[in-house]
């Protein structure tokens, strides 16, 4: 089976997943995991590391039916909010949020 068609099934049986172009850092599978317990029914969630490795910087996609009715800035705050202890060690991180697409 190709990437390609591995990840198209993945997509299509609702999997939450990360990015397989770069090596699972601790701090992104930390992220990660506690994302998927705030958002449990998230369809994406995404966490790279873009600080080289040092685990400074962080960029997160995450797509929930949970950020129905809520605007840009209160989609953010939520993910803040699950992240807080994390964050206070972060240098940075960029968030991007959606609801999933039908």
């Amino acid at each position: 089976m190709s990437f390609k068609n591995f990840y198209s099934k993945l997509l299509k049986m609702n999997f939450i997943f990360r990015s397989v172009s770069q090596v699972t850092t601790k701090p992104e599978t930390r992220i990660s995991d506690i994302l998927r317990q705030e958002f449990p029914k998230a369809t994406e969630i995404v966490v790279n590391d873009i600080s080289g490795g040092c685990g400074a910087m962080f960029e997160i996609h995450i797509q929930t039916p949970e950020f129905t009715g809520l605007n840009t800035v209160r989609q953010h705050l939520k993910v803040n909010h699950a992240l807080k202890d994390e964050i206070k060690d972060m240098h940075g991180i960029r968030i991007y949020t959606s609801l999933p697409r039908n």
